[in-house]
C-alpha cells in the first residue's frame, strides 16, 4: 500500500470568525476555524446541532459573506470579492441542501436542465444530459414529473441531480442523503466518489448520516463554532499499513497504531535534499513511506553513507530517547515521503504503549 501523489489544495480555510446579529445581541458562531482540502478529497462534517457546519457551508459557497478570515477556493480569495466574481465563482460549485429549491413549475428534466444552461454545452443536448443524470440518480420515469407529483426522497434527488449534472469543481452538500432510503443514499454516495475519483471533484458533506461516513477521506468535528479534530480516515489506514511494517510498531493493536498515525505529517523530500543533518536537535521521529534514503555518517576513513533505508524502514528515534544532538545525516537518494511524529507525541506514545517501549529500548542497543 502507498501514499497517493499530492494534490492542489481546492479549499483553504484560516482564521475564520463569523457573528449574527447586531449590538447586545451579536452572538458569534464560528471561532478561528483553519483548514485545508485538496482536490478530490472527500470530507465529511460532523458534530451536534447548531455548532456551525452549516454556517461554514455557506461561506465556502459564497453565499454569505466573509466577516473575518479568508477562505480561498481554487486558490481565489472569497473575502471581499465582488458581487460579480461571486456569481461567476458559484457557478464551479454544486449546491446540495436540506431545502431542495426546485422550482415547482417545471419537471424534473427542466430543473436539471437549468444547471446546464449555465455552461457552454450544445443546447441540443440539454435534455439529453438532463435525463443521463435523472437517470443516474434512479429517476429516469420521473423526468416529466413536476415537484409537487414526486415525493420529498424524489425531490432531494432532483436537486442532486441538478448540482452533479456540470461535474462541477466543488460540491457543497447539506444533509444530501436524510430523505433517502438506503439504496438511493448509496447511489448518491457512489456518484460522488465517482465525481472525486475521476474528475477530481472536491466534495464537503455536513450529515448526520453514519451510513455515507465510509465513502469519506477525512472527518472533520465541529463543536460549539470549533474545528476540533480533523480525521484522514484513508491516509491513517495507509499510514497504519506502513507502520504495521516497522519492527517497533508490530505488536501494537489497531487502536494504538491507529492513535499514532493520526498525530503524524506527512513531508515529502526530493533527490539530495537532508532530512536530518548530523550535529542538529532531535525533534521528530521519521517513518519512509515511499522511496529510498542515505544514512551518513563519520566513519575513520571519512564521511560516507552507511545504510540506505527503505519504505517501512524509520530512524530518528536515538536522539529523542537520549535527548542528544543526531548523530548522522539522512538524505534522499530520490523522491521520498516520510511520516514524522514530533518528539512530544513519540515520547508520550514509548510511554503510554509498553510493546513500543520494550522495542524502543532493544533498539537503542543495536542503533546507540
Amino acid at each position: 500500500m502507498s501514499l497517493p501523489p499530492p494534490r492542489e489544495v481546492a479549499v483553504e480555510i484560516a482564521g475564520v470568525n463569523h457573528h449574527f446579529g447586531k449590538g447586545e445581541a451579536r452572538k458569534q458562531v464560528l471561532f478561528d476555524n483553519s483548514l485545508v482540502i485538496r482536490r478530490g478529497e472527500i470530507v465529511i462534517m460532523t458534530g451536534p446541532s447548531g455548532s456551525g457546519k452549516t454556517t461554514l457551508l455557506t461561506l465556502i459557497g459564497t453565499l454569505r459573506g466573509i466577516q473575518e478570515g479568508s477562505i480561498r477556493i481554487n486558490g481565489q480569495e472569497l473575502a471581499g470579492l465582488a458581487p460579480a466574481a461571486q456569481v461567476q465563482m458559484r457557478r464551479n460549485i454544486g449546491f446540495i441542501f436540506q431545502a431542495h429549491n426546485l422550482l415547482n413549475a417545471l419537471t424534473a428534466r427542466q430543473n436539471v436542465r437549468m444547471a446546464i444552461e449555465l455552461t457552454d454545452a450544445p443546447r441540443a443536448r440539454y435534455d439529453q444530459i438532463a435525463n443521463e443524470m435523472l437517470g443516474a440518480v434512479g429517476l429516469s420515469d420521473r423526468a416529466s414529473y413536476k415537484p409537487r407529483n414526486l415525493s420529498g426522497g424524489q425531490r432531494q434527488r432532483v436537486a442532486i441531480a441538478r448540482a452533479l449534472v456540470n461535474k462541477p469543481r466543488l460540491i457543497l452538500a447539506d444533509e444530501p442523503t436524510a430523505a433517502l432510503d438506503k439504496d438511493s443514499g448509496a447511489n448518491v454516495v457512489r456518484l460522488l466518489r465517482e465525481l472525486a475519483n475521476n474528475h477530481g471533484t472536491t466534495v464537503m458533506i455536513v450529515t448526520h448520516d453514519a451510513r455515507i461516513i465510509n465513502v469519506a477521506d477525512r472527518i472533520v468535528n465541529m463543536v460549539d463554532g470549533h474545528i476540533v479534530s480533523d480525521v484522514r480516515i484513508k491516509e491513517t489506514m495507509i499510514i497504519c499499513a506502513i507502520l504495521k511494517k516497522c519492527s517497533v510498531f508490530k505488536e501494537m493493536s489497531p487502536s494504538d497504531l491507529t492513535d499514532i498515525a493520526q498525530k503524524m505529517a506527512e513531508e515529502r523530500f526530493t533527490a539530495g535534499e537532508n532530512i536530518i543533518r548530523a550535529g542538529d536537535v532531535g525533534d521528530k521521529f521519521y517513518v519512509i513511506a515511499s522511496g529510498e534514503t542515505d544514512i551518513i555518517a563519520e566513519t575513520a576513513t571519512g564521511t560516507r553513507a552507511v545504510a540506505k533505508l527503505g519504505e517501512g524502514d524509520f530512524f530518528g528515534e536515538v536522539a529523542l530517547l537520549k535527548d542528544q544532538p543526531r548523530n548522522a545525516t539522512v538524505s534522499a537518494r530520490g523522491d521520498v515521503t516520510v511520516y514524522s511524529l514530533s518528539k512530544e507525541n513519540f515520547l508520550a506514545a514509548v510511554r503510554s504503549h509498553k510493546s513500543f517501549e520494550d522495542q524502543m529500548s532493544a533498539m537503542l542497543f543495536t542503533r546507540g
